[in-house]
């Protein structure tokens, strides 16, 4: 099968190369997965560099997220040969096959093509524990979405309308407006404008979903409305930011981590809670992935370094069977 190794850490130029390799062997717990449209996450950059929490020895195939169509599945499985998935592989998707825990892998509703069902899993939970789990989002709230354009902003914009939330994207550009729109913005601010004295104009935010990091993370905090969150989802700015604890002493505000792998990959149970209600959304019509470059497999190193360049828009995908 055809498939992409990560076989250096010197970053997406370099790291990457398409060979053939022996098509992967399923345990007795997993699916195993004809791939149709692999996610491309901000993850992929950093293990190009080995700097992911996760690093296995090089070389290795990355890709965390897929959708497909199931060649085979153990009994215990909620899944059938033939069955539409979105799985998490946590790595090997970049693959024409790929394999899945079972309580990983979830039917793929008919609503959603494989490209959006490349797009779910990751970005559409980190969403709803950014939002929920740990910003404890109530109807009714303001929601302030950093990176509002890309993979996991988008996401956490439709979730957030679908729960009945009033949100305000922050954008860096004409384009990403556009998209922060579609996915249910009701207002959008420029990254490099007074946003932070706009958004305080605009009433403040209850809750601030932040991926982005960096710079603007002491005016996230001024942003906030009295007994505000500021959740930390991750740093594709760069640089770690730190926070002087007064400044959440004297607003009643707090700082909160939003790491959802870490917390939820080894708790099944969690993971399929979170994924009933993401499909509940997308039943509404609130959830519809919104899918921004496509590649074929092996343009792999155009699609990472788009991440890595901060081009993207909406979920970049690896299209196989394009």
């Amino acid at each position: 099968m055809r498939a992409v190794q990560i076989v250096e850490l010197t970053g997406p130029e370099t790291a990457l190369r398409a060979l053939d390799l022996p098509a992967p062997q399923p345990t007795d717990d997993q699916v195993l997965i004809e791939v149709h449209a692999a996610g491309v996450a901000f993850p992929e950059v950093l293990q190009t560099r080995g700097m992911y929490q996760l690093k296995p020895p090089v070389p290795f195939v990355p890709g965390s997220e897929v959708a497909g169509v199931v060649v085979s599945a153990p009994q215990s499985a909620h899944v059938r040969p033939g069955d539409r998935v979105a799985a998490m592989c946590l790595l090997g998707g970049f693959a024409e096959q790929a394999v899945a825990p079972s309580y990983l892998t979830f039917p793929l509703p008919d609503a959603l093509d494989f490209a959006q069902g490349a797009g779910l899993i990751l970005n559409y939970h980190t969403a709803w524990f950014s939002l929920v789990t740990r910003g404890r989002l109530r109807s009714g709230e303001t929601v302030l979405v950093h990176g509002a354009a890309g993979g996991v902003g988008t996401a956490t914009l439709q979730v957030a309308k679908g729960l009945g939330a009033r949100t305000i994207a922050v954008v860096s550009s004409d384009d990403k407006e556009k998209v922060a729109r579609d996915a249910g913005a009701d207002e959008v601010l420029r990254s490099d404008g007074p946003w932070k004295d706009q958004a305080k104009e605009l009433g403040g935010a209850d809750i601030v979903i932040d991926p982005v990091g960096g710079d603007r993370f002491t005016d996230s905090l001024r942003s906030l409305r009295q007994l505000g969150r500021l959740v930390v989802v991750g740093f594709t700015a760069g640089e770690i930011p730190s926070v002087k604890v007064n400044r959440l002493l004297l607003n009643n505000v707090e700082v909160v981590g939003a790491a959802w792998g870490e917390y939820s990959i080894r708790r099944p149970e969690v993971m399929a809670a979170t994924h009933a209600e993401i499909s509940r959304l997308i039943d509404g019509g609130f959830v519809r992935p919104p899918v921004g470059a496509r590649f074929p497999l092996e343009a792999a190193v155009d699609a990472v370094r788009l991440l890595d360049e901060r081009g993207a828009t909406g979920k970049v995908v690896l299209d196989l069977k394009g």
